[in-house]
């Protein structure tokens, strides 16, 4: 059995294409143009078995497939590749290659450990928080986590995530009228905070308010290249706002200490490290009753916050389940992050150095995809208008 049909032999056994439809599309366009072939591609997306179907669609486009071992994966999925003959790297592994003259074509990353690598082509990189370790990049790098795509996996899936995994540890699946507290209004925060509405929880929202007008102004004055800067973060306050979510503003110390005190759920997701590491918030961190979170790569609670004060020892606490994001939500991403590698191949000549938005054309027939094709079509355009659909 070739590799394409051993994912198979997995992938058909529990996902119905109508989870996947943007890589299934992908995936039998590239059976044909192959895209990818004679190139050594690294994909370095958490190890899980949903994100196996974006490695069958690359695998189906030609790539020689390398996979990027982080920190989050599934330990019996890394098996599963291994035993397949596929090489499962870190990224000191792949400098020592280099240093023997053993390079790759193409490293497709998240949250930017194989930024140190030197690939003959490019890069994609799939989040936001990986954005600065790019800063300074001698190859073309597409971010993934810029366009609107993101915004499905991010503002649906890891706001059912992060309910689920609360359900998962025992908190039940009831949270009517239990107070949360979000720290950040982009995509993760605004989706969680959303998700909570859905279930009739009293939401407030803590983020840097003058932060978000200015990255608006960057945005609006920013091209299809970009410094980190101005790669939007996004902020979606107004939209909280027109769903009663309260946004207060974080350097309120005052009030926010309070809200640490008095709510039931704390979670972050401002992809910022030590967001919350001001004195004035860490009394509150210690003291507080309430279920306290991460939602982000990064630690934003600061060293004084034990590790054990937090769930998962503050790792993302979505990645405590099987599938830490439902295919049906991280399609459109893991697409997005393969469409890009295509898109770095035709454009080899021509593409300059350094961070660039995904095309909208790109985005948009992954949308239409997923829209006509998926079973999250009407969550789609219902989180394009506003509040997400109902929960399943």
């Amino acid at each position: 059995m070739n590799l394409q049909s051993i994912l198979s032999s997995v992938l058909d056994e529990v996902y119905e294409k109508n989870e996947y439809p943007a890589l299934a599309a992908l995936e039998s366009e590239w059976t044909h143009t192959r895209p990818f072939d004679g190139l050594r591609v690294l994909v370095a997306t958490p190890i899980y078995r949903n994100t196996m179907t974006e490695y069958r669609a690359l695998v189906a486009g030609g790539a020689d497939l390398l996979v990027g071992l982080s920190e989050f994966n599934d330990p019996d999925v890394v098996d599963f590749m291994r035993e397949w003959g596929v090489p499962v790297v870190t990224p000191a592994e792949m400098l020592e290659a280099e240093s023997h003259g053993e390079f790759v074509d193409l490293v497709l990353d998240c949250a930017g450990p194989f930024a140190v690598l030197h690939p003959k082509i490019g890069f994609v990189e799939l989040t936001r928080s990986g954005v600065h370790y790019y800063k300074n990049a001698e190859k073309p790098v597409y971010v993934a986590d810029s366009g609107i795509v993101k915004r499905i996996e991010t503002s649906l899936g890891t706001g059912d995530g992060y309910f689920r995994a609360l359900e998962k540890l025992g908190f039940g699946g009831d949270f009517e009228g239990k107070k949360f507290l979000v720290f950040g209004s982009g995509k993760v925060g605004s989706g969680i905070a959303l998700q909570g509405v859905r279930r009739g929880c009293n939401v407030t929202v803590v983020t840097d308010l003058k932060r978000g007008q200015s990255q608006t102004a960057n945005f609006e004055n920013a091209e299809h290249s970009a410094a980190p800067e101005t790669m939007p973060a996004g902020d979606f306050s107004a939209v909280l706002e027109q769903n009663d979510v309260a946004v207060v503003d974080c350097h309120d110390y005052a009030t926010v200490a309070s809200l640490i005190e008095n709510s039931d759920f704390v979670v972050t997701a401002t992809g910022v490290k030590n967001a919350l590491a001001a004195p004035e918030l860490t009394e509150a961190l210690l003291s507080t009753q309430a279920n306290l979170a991460n939602m982000g790569v990064e630690d934003e609670y600061g060293e004084t916050v034990p590790a054990e004060k937090v769930l998962n020892d503050k790792g993302p606490l979505n990645f405590i389940l099987e599938e830490p994001t439902h295919l049906k939500y991280i399609d459109t991403s893991l697409a997005l992050h393969a469409a890009l590698a295509e898109r770095l191949v035709q454009e080899t000549a021509t593409l300059e150095d350094g961070l660039h938005f995904p095309p909208q054309e790109i985005e948009q027939r992954l949308l239409t995809i997923a829209i006509q094709n998926g079973v999250i079509g009407p969550e789609i355009c219902s989180m394009l208008g506003g509040i997400p659909a109902e929960i399943d």
